[in-house]
């Protein structure tokens, strides 16, 4: 039971402080689309759909496991290091 009051209280608090804002309402206004900039705007114009411009003919289930699967080169071995 305390539990509930506890939350319930918690809730309430929340509620009444976004009922009675008054800034803060432009400011999530401002916070939403600055979001919207940063995740919608960027990812289109700087963010490329690399796969699909990649692949040519291949799946891209195929696509991507060569080139996670692809052969890593050998180490190099530098002289004089633990010899």
């Amino acid at each position: 039971m305390e539990l509930r009051r506890t939350i319930t209280g918690i809730v309430n608090f929340y509620v009444d402080g976004f009922r009675h804002m008054t800034w803060g309402r432009t400011l999530w206004i401002v916070i939403l689309v600055k979001l919207v900039i940063i995740f919608v705007l960027l990812r289109i114009f700087f963010f490329p759909n690399y796969i699909a411009t990649h692949r040519g003919t291949m799946r891209k289930s195929d696509f991507v496991r060569k080139q996670v699967l692809k052969e890593a080169p050998p180490p190099q071995r530098t002289p004089g290091l633990g010899q």
